[in-house]
């Protein structure tokens, strides 16, 4: 299934709901009580299974059009957002990183999470180097500790797409990297949420990322230095990832500092990053 966080012109607070092609159920309708991603992760599979099974009944609901909505985070209220750093190593060799002692993990703010064609204001005055990373990041279903290789998917709820904006200047003169990527807005995240049934093999799905017409990233997630399943092997060693945490898995080569003269965020810039399986996030740019 696919879900997604919407605003419609009758309710400007977000609602959980289930995509179908160009339409989409409000949860609430099919007699779950969940506003959001995170209380239905909660809830648990049962939870999970009654929509699925409601769902096949939605032209006795009232479906409506994508058009006609907005949408929120993917993600909303998760327990922490993780990012892992440098798990490619062409993207690592651009920024002349060291990736050779572990993932490099560092969390994100929640003020910084934004929604599929939103708005993202760039504070000149603090930075003019904001760059794009377009990644794919996987939900936590349920509590996982000290998760084996062989298992480790199992606790995947489900993955959505993450443009891990950087302030590039202050990446570099700060010892953590929280503070750089966590400006308001500097992690669009969606649109939707696919749940992992439907993407039984995360590491074979194509990715790129546009900055207005030029392909600027294009590569695989086959190419990621540890996989979904081993980042979640090497979070979870004596500490609990909670269901409904976000982990945005690293970026593919291609940055735009990287780049000769470097391609940074400037006012009308339009970025989308595509995720096969799971759709194209899109974000708008404007210098504050």
């Amino acid at each position: 299934m696919k879900f997604a966080h919407l605003t419609s012109k009758t309710s400007i607070d977000p609602q959980l709901a289930v995509v179908l092609d160009d339409r989409a159920v409000f949860v609430n309708d099919l007699g779950i009580s969940a506003q959001n991603l995170q209380q239905l992760i909660e809830q648990g599979p049962e939870a999970l299974a009654k929509i699925a099974t409601e769902v096949k009944k939605f032209e006795s609901y009232a479906a409506q059009p994508l058009s006609e909505l907005s949408y929120a985070p993917a993600i909303i209220d998760p327990p922490i957002t993780l990012a892992v750093g440098l798990n490619y190593d062409e993207h690592a060799s651009e920024l002349s990183l060291d990736n050779d002692s572990g993932p490099v993990l560092f969390s994100l703010f929640p003020n910084s999470l934004s929604a599929h064609k939103a708005t993202v204001e760039l504070p000149v005055e603090i930075t003019r180097e904001v760059d794009y990373e377009g990644e794919l990041g996987v939900i936590i279903g349920k509590p996982a500790k000290n998760v084996t290789l062989e298992t480790a998917l199992d606790y995947v709820f489900g993955y959505t797409i993450v443009n891990d904006l950087t302030a590039r200047n202050l990446q570099f003169i700060e010892p953590q990297w929280s503070r750089c990527k966590s400006f308001d807005g500097f992690t669009p995240v969606g649109p939707i949420v696919v749940t992992a049934d439907e993407i039984p093999d995360p590491q074979n799905l194509k990715i790129t990322t546009d900055y207005n017409d030029l392909r600027v990233q294009d590569s695989n997630t086959s190419f990621m230095i540890r996989s979904v399943a081993q980042l979640i092997v090497a979070l979870s060693q004596s500490l609990t990832l909670q269901p409904g945490t976000l982990i945005s898995t690293g970026s593919p080569g291609g940055a735009g500092r990287s780049r000769k003269p470097p391609l940074y965020m400037r006012e009308g810039v339009v970025s989308t990053v595509t995720i096969e399986r799971i759709g194209s996030l899109t974000s708008y740019f404007v210098e504050v």
